[in-house]
């Protein structure tokens, strides 16, 4: 049947436009320039529908009664058929869509975009969308595998692809097109098909030629030319690529003099000419038999060039060979992400942010009016806002507070250039620019606190002065994907290795400049979402890196977890659309901030109307965040993690504040004490010591009057454990900076701690015997408690180096009693002694928290001695038990005689406590109540205040003995005045007060109490009266 040739008549305004027919072939639907779609019943038809979608339509598809349109407003909106009633939006690009097709059952639409994407909608719900990503320039066009699997796309990148719809990765690419940067501008829409049903074959057009390629093994297996054949028409697109293919689905080549088909040999038999299938039976004249299949080109001539055989008739392809090597069916690779700059959208586009960050943006206009660069400063006293004439056509660029860099790829003659622009700088020469090695690309590029980098295309990273001074050359062990810079750190990722099944290997090193060079992270591989890439990289305002992948998902460096990275935020979560995403811009840790800028429907802002920035939360991915457990231990983890760069900050010698600092410690104690509240109430009381270790000591305090108070002695007895050994920590940690204050004093040739001890000795000139005894028992119990597992008991009343006679119960700083129990190590002075007053508990605890608290026995320690609460000890020793001071509250006051022949017995026992005759002269002068309780607190006040003089001392002293009560100062002066036996009285009623407060030590003294009343003597001039007489 011949061609007729209708006459033309208007259907849209000149520029781009599309047809296609309906199912039926009862209508043919149109769309054009002027954005209208017109529905046409007829060629004859003068008033056809038609349907406003947009200032421009550039494609359509018809399906099952519904009407698919791409348009210029970014959006892909389906229409009922053929009433053209709206129905709703599909999904939504960056730019324009470019292609839409249904898939063969019209369950689904595929669309391409000029924002390089390809989406995979369904059409009964557009939530379930798939998103192809990999092009790197616009979408041409996009079809559908008739059996679902796949889907093959083109762009004007050059490269046909073929898509897995299900795991959305490539299966494979063919640079068969010439690139262009936009859809406007190809030389050919690429339109593809597959062959109907079996989907054997995929035809992809290539200007007058039709390349063949086998599903599957994805070979090229044969190429359709002719002179008369140009270009697919669209208004003949399926049914001319079915009569390409016979019923036996044997390709019918009539390039048979293309060098290139691989089918090109001769082929002979009776079956050679047969007219069975003689669709494409052309004469020597060149016009075919059936021309419905293939346009009538008024510019074509005849086949001259065809080898016809005999009858005049084009041989046929012999059927295609079996494939006889072995296919491939393992992990495929992954192509690898190429270099980009954070914070900057695709080079493809014409108008693009270059970069966006905390100091400014730079846009970039490149059509045919301008090309052009705009740098703005988010704060105008940094700089004012430039123009740049982009001559050189830079493509990525960074701006700090001193310079704008930027940099060009190579061209034809002319060498890759660096170009940077010294605002900051004082000199008149603002600018200077280095040409790149021939053959040599920038990839990335970043500025820092006087520094720039540029990684290129042969694996090296080159390091500038930000004046221009060439500075170090090092290598990367892959290419680059991306830089960030922030003061003296420098973050680069670049691939480690080849990756499979759609993952990225990446690899990240950081690089710190300063005094001190080192590399912080040396190659480790940089962990990402499943099947995902990097989207932005780049520091914190307070320097600590972080990342975005594809997902969302937005991950910080951990400096106190040994530089892992923790996930911090998911974008992705705050979504409404599984087409939104958020474009991250910058990051804070004080206040805690994500910047990002909302993107609705893709995945880049435009550049007019300036895009909105949004401040997204940051949440950590715990269990069970819904309940009131897993919210504080989300808000405490946080805190940890967010506040470790004052850490780092101080370290490098930056100013830190600590205003801010002891706020984050406050919360974050707060977080631990509520929580360890709520362990209480649900009987966790492991868990609560557990807390307990996160906490500090003043904190830890609050945590065992809470168990006191709820009656969990058992807790309060581990947690009690858990603050000494604090307390010790933190008087180990005060005795390293006194040693380093006293060498500086040393240095400048005074030492503080010798002139005390010196004013010490001229003090008690006749002690100095007793305390080299007692410093050598000290040192022997220490040594004992080291090397033998049953140490000897120490001495509970041994007089301390440097401290007065018989010191027991010394007051901290804040007026509050310490354990009269406690053993004194051979340290310089208690850790109690430092300690802020806690609860009664602590009188029994030690410090070490492995020992049982009431063993009877004290293990080994090589570090630092056990405390331990002392059983009762024979009265030959020097010093009070349990049982004396209970015998002193029980028994009626003994007469000055029987206290002197105790004294005596103690002497006689214990030479190291004997006082001198000195000792006994200084006892009967008469002293006031403040002199002797200087001498018992005089220690402590040392301890707590070492760099105080000696006037200084007794001032500080006189200030806290007014802050006692008027019943203690009394007491104080009553033990000046009073005789002997009201000083040891009173010392036992202290003491015993002092350790009323512990059960072991109760029981043992009510014990003791009883057994003493049962061995006293009772006078019977007194009782005699109350007795009860048998006789």
């Amino acid at each position: 049947m011949p061609c007729e040739r209708k006459p033309m008549r208007y259907g849209h305004s000149e520029g781009h436009t599309e047809v296609c027919f309906d199912d039926s072939g009862n209508f043919i639907v149109t769309c054009g320039n002027d954005g209208d779609v017109r529905i046409w019943e007829n060629l004859d038809d003068d008033d056809p529908r038609f349907i406003t979608v947009g200032e421009k339509a550039y494609s359509l598809a018809v399906k099952n009664g519904k009407l698919v349109t791409a348009s210029s407003n970014n959006t892909v909106q389906i229409h009922t058929f053929p009433d053209g009633e709206p129905d709703g939006i599909l999904t939504r690009f960056t730019t324009n869509a470019t292609h839409v097709t249904f898939n063969t059952c019209g369950s689904k639409v595929a669309a391409g975009s000029s924002d390089f994407l390809v989406k995979v909608v369904e059409v009964s719900d557009s939530s379930q969308q798939k998103t192809l990503r990999g092009h790197e320039a616009p979408v041409l066009s996009v079809t559908f595998d008739p059996k679902g699997d796949f889907l093959a796309s083109a762009s004007c990148d050059g490269s046909v692809v073929v898509w897995n719809i299900e795991e959305q990765a490539q299966v494979i690419s063919w640079p068969l097109l010439q690139k262009t940067n936009d859809v406007s501008n190809a030389k050919s829409l690429c339109r593809l098909a597959w062959q109907p049903h079996t989907a054997k074959f995929l035809a992809v057009p290539v200007y007058t030629k039709v390349y063949l390629y086998e599903r599957g093994s994805w070979d090229h297996v044969s190429t359709l030319s002719d002179d008369l054949l140009t270009q697919v028409n669209a208004e003949k697109e399926e049914r001319g690529y079915e009569d390409l293919f016979d019923d036996d689905d044997q390709v019918m080549d009539e390039g048979w003099h293309d060098r290139h088909s691989p089918t090109k040999k001769a082929v002979s038999g009776v079956n050679e000419y047969e007219d069975d299938d003689d669709d494409f039976v052309i004469p020597a004249t060149g016009r075919a038999k059936h021309r419905g299949t293939l346009l009538d080109d008024e510019n074509s001539l005849d086949s001259g060039s065809l080898k016809l055989g005999p009858d005049n008739a084009v041989m046929t392809a012999s059927p295609l060979p079996a494939t006889l090597r072995p296919v491939y069916e393992g992990p495929q690779p992954t192509p690898p992400q190429k270099a980009f700059q954070p914070g900057s959208t695709s080079i493809h586009l014409t108008h693009r942010f270059m970069m966006w960050n905390s100091v400014g943006t730079v846009r970039g206009y490149n059509d045919e009016q301008d090309n052009a660069i705009d740098v703005e400063f988010h704060d105008t006293a940094v700089h004012h806002a430039m123009h740049l004439t982009n001559s050189l056509g830079h493509t990525m660029t960074d701006v700090s507070q001193e310079a704008v860099l930027l940099a060009c790829p190579s061209a034809d003659e002319l060498a890759s250039k660096i170009h940077c622009l010294h605002f900051s700088s004082w000199d008149t020469n603002k600018e200077w620019m280095v040409d790149l090695p021939k053959g040599e690309d920038a990839r990335a590029l970043c500025l820092g606190q006087g520094w720039a980098a540029v990684a290129t295309s042969a694996l090296m990273v080159r390091l500038f002065s930000i004046g221009g001074v060439q500075r170090e050359i090092f290598s990367l062990p892959g290419a680059v994907v991306c830089m960030a810079g922030h003061g003296e750190q420098l973050l680069i990722v670049y691939h480690r290795g080849t990756s499979f099944d759609g993952e990225q290997a990446l690899g990240v090193q950081l690089l710190q400049f300063g005094r001190k060079r080192r590399q912080i992270i040396n190659g480790e591989p940089l962990p990402i979402s499943h099947k995902s890439y990097l989207c932005w990289l780049g520091f914190t305002a307070e320097g600590t890196p972080c990342y975005v992948d594809s997902e969302g998902v937005v991950r910080m460096l951990n400096r106190s977890l040994g530089f892992t990275w923790t996930p911090v935020c998911n974008t992705r979560e705050t979504c409404k659309s599984k087409s939104d995403h958020y474009w991250v811009v910058g990051v804070h840790e004080n206040p805690q901030q994500l910047r990002c800028i909302p993107c609705k429907g893709s995945r880049y802002p435009p550049t007019l109307p300036r895009p909105a920035v949004a401040i997204l939360p940051f949440k950590l991915p715990l269990c069970q965040t819904t309940t009131e457990k897993g919210q504080m231990e989300e808000q405490f983890w946080r805190s940890v993690l967010f506040h470790n760069h004052y850490s780092f900050l101080s370290s490098s010698g930056y100013e830190i504040d600590e205003v801010g600092q002891s706020q984050s410690q406050k919360e974050q104690q707060e977080l631990l004490m509520k929580m360890f509240a709520l362990s209480c109430k649900l009987e966790r009381e492991f868990r609560c010591v557990e807390l307990a270790e996160l906490m500090t000591q003043n904190v830890v305090t609050l945590a065992i009057r809470y168990a006191s108070r709820s009656r969990r002695m058992a807790l309060a007895q581990r947690l009690s454990e858990i603050a000494l050994e604090k307390a010790g920590q933190i008087h180990n940690e005060q005795e390293e900076e006194m040693e380093h204050c006293d060498i500086r004093r040393t240095s400048s040739g005074y030492d503080h701690t010798e002139g005390k001890e010196k004013h010490h000795r001229r003090q008690t000139l006749e002690d100095e015997p007793g305390q080299e005894l007692e410093e050598e028992e000290d040192q022997q119990e220490m040594e004992s408690q080291d090397g033998i597992e049953a140490p000897k008991r120490l001495n509970l009343f041994a007089k301390v180096p440097g401290s007065p006679l018989k010191q027991a119960a010394p007051l901290s700083s804040k007026g509050g009693r310490s354990n009269p129990f406690k053993v004194l190590g051979s340290w310089k002075s208690s850790p109690v002694s430092c300690q802020p007053r806690v609860a009664n508990i602590l009188d029994n605890m030690t410090s070490s928290r492995k020992s049982a608290p009431l063993s009877a026995s004290v293990k080994k320690s090589n570090k630092t001695p056990v405390l331990k609460p002392l059983p009762p000890r024979a009265k030959t020793k020097a010093q009070s038990t349990l049982l004396q001071m209970c015998n002193a509250k029980a028994v009626i006051k003994k007469t000055q005689e029987n206290i002197e022949a105790i004294d005596d017995q103690r002497k006689q026992a214990d030479l190291s406590t004997a006082p001198s005759l000195a000792d006994n002269s200084e006892a009967k002068r008469s002293k006031t109540g403040f002199e002797v309780w200087l001498e018992e607190n005089r220690k402590n006040i040392i301890v707590d205040h070492p760099d105080l003089e000696e006037m200084d001392i007794i001032r500080e002293a006189m200030g806290l003995f007014r802050n006692l009560s008027a019943d203690e100062r009394l007491a104080w002066t009553e033990q000046a005045k009073g005789p002997a036996g009201d000083v040891m009285d009173l010392k036992k009623r202290k003491r015993t007060k002092a350790g009323g407060g512990v059960e072991n030590e109760i029981g043992q003294a009510e014990a003791d109490e009883n057994n003493a009343k049962k061995k006293k003597v009772v006078d019977p001039s007194k009782l005699s009266a109350f007795a009860f007489q048998k006789n």
